[in-house]
């Protein structure tokens, strides 16, 4: 039995889309809503929530269509290319309307564009697990993350350099009246329909013998048995942390790229650096953090991930001003995050029986979405509401964080040291 390389890096070129939009999404969408339009931050941070919200009931019901789905491109690729191409069309439009820049237009194009992507997410999740056989999945899933990161890399590389801002007498970047987004909407969608078109005319789907797991008989007398009670208490107190740190994580990266402009006086450019820093170190931590996972075990690792961002939220307070220090946190940030996300979700299904680590994952991911769409909302009002707006960000990420540390430091099962991984490469395997 042996991966197909090959296919496995092409068929994550689905995911380098899907990554390169949200990391484009992220930044320029709500810096737009509130310095084009003109909006408070809570309407703005309300609107960003809207893909969270579409997420909860769209995705498992085009991932189940996708599950009926039978053409002469397969029952997954369909989504990925209209829903794929669609998207790229819509985010051209996007930011055509942004040039003529009235707000209706915008917000229609928007929420529509926001549903698209929702088409094919499921989908190209799917589409791996489908022609991968169970025991080399692990390995899989590690090698499209780490293509998926080249599209958040490439995008993030995209607004540093070609969106361009002035230097103010006081050290604040601001942009010209008559700078253009458009080019770089349209950049980011040309990388987007390149990668889904190498990807449809490399793989076809309905040639590829599709993996039928047979069904486990332990899982099946494992499904639908209720948790001990002091598993039960320790899968709630992890699903709460799940929420807590998520909503500590989402909120700043929501507002990120508007905390510099008002607080640093930095523009996306800048702010795009800084989270490029914290991608790439994410990356360069799996394997280290691998290791230590299968030393330390897997609650300590996510303590230690959960200390490290709390950390760099407080000193961050205390930042005023663009400082290479700010790069030494989110450095800090993107290894804290990566050891939290590695370990967490293989700890909710060491809890749960075998035939129940679906229901399981489903609950896992429900606590994550519904931070995102609760903390957005919940931080706007109180950046909106309180005198002290932007700099009440990372105050409030720090006292989520605390929480999920706490909720976190009294689980007492799913703990393991997992093993050795088999070879470099499957250390990149993650939920993040």
């Amino acid at each position: 039995m042996k991966l197909n390389y090959k296919r496995t890096i092409l068929i994550g070129f689905a995911f380098m889309a899907i990554l390169a939009f949200w990391q484009f999404y992220d930044q320029v969408v709500p810096y737009l809503l509130e310095y084009r339009y003109g909006l408070k931050t809570d309407v703005a941070n309300l609107i960003m929530s809207i893909d969270n919200i579409l997420a909860v009931f769209m995705l498992p019901l085009f991932g189940a269509l996708s599950d009926k789905t039978h053409t002469k491109l397969g029952k997954r690729t369909p989504y990925i290319l209209f829903g794929g191409l669609g998207s790229v069309i819509l985010l051209v439009l996007l930011g055509i309307t942004n040039e003529i820049g009235k707000f209706p237009m915008f917000f229609i194009v928007l929420v529509v564009l926001l549903v698209v992507m929702a088409v094919y997410r499921s989908p190209a999740v799917a589409y791996m697990p489908d022609v991968t056989e169970k025991p080399l999945r692990s390995k899989a899933n590690a090698i499209i993350n780490l293509v998926g990161y080249i599209g958040g890399i490439f995008a993030t590389g995209v607004m540093m350099f070609m969106l361009k801002s002035n230097k103010q007498a006081d050290g604040s970047k601001v942009y010209d009246e008559n700078q253009s987004f458009l080019p770089v909407f349209i950049v980011i969608a040309a990388f987007m329909a390149i990668a889904i078109i190498v990807l449809v005319l490399t793989t076809k789907e309905n040639k590829i013998p599709h993996v039928v797991d047979a069904p486990d008989e332990n899982e099946e007398k494992g499904k639908g048995v209720k948790l001990e009670k002091g598993v039960r208490t320790s899968m709630i107190l992890i699903l709460l942390s799940v929420f807590l740190w998520y909503a500590a994580y989402n909120a700043v990266t929501t507002a990120f790229s508007r905390y510099c402009v008002e607080i640093w006086g930095a523009d996306l450019g800048t702010s795009s650096s800084y989270l490029l820093v914290a991608t790439v170190t994410a990356i360069a931590a799996f394997v280290p953090l691998g290791f230590l996972s299968s030393v330390l075990g897997r609650k300590k690792m996510v303590l230690l991930g959960i200390t490290l961002m709390t950390v760099c939220y407080a000193i961050a307070i205390f930042l005023t001003k663009q400082t290479p220090i700010a790069y030494v946190l989110f450095a800090v940030v993107g290894i804290g995050w990566a050891s939290i996300n590695v370990n967490s979700f293989p700890m909710v299904v060491e809890m749960c029986k075998g035939g129940d680590v679906g229901k399981y994952t489903g609950y896992y991911y429900t606590f994550s979405m519904a931070a995102q769409i609760v903390t957005p909302l919940l931080s706007g009002l109180l950046i909106t509401h309180i005198p002290t707006h932007y700099r009440v960000l990372f105050p409030y990420a720090v006292i989520f964080s605390v929480l999920s540390f706490v909720t976190m430091l009294f689980v007492r099962h799913g703990d393991s040291k997992p093993q050795k991984k088999k070879s470099v490469i499957e250390n990149f395997d993650s939920d993040i």
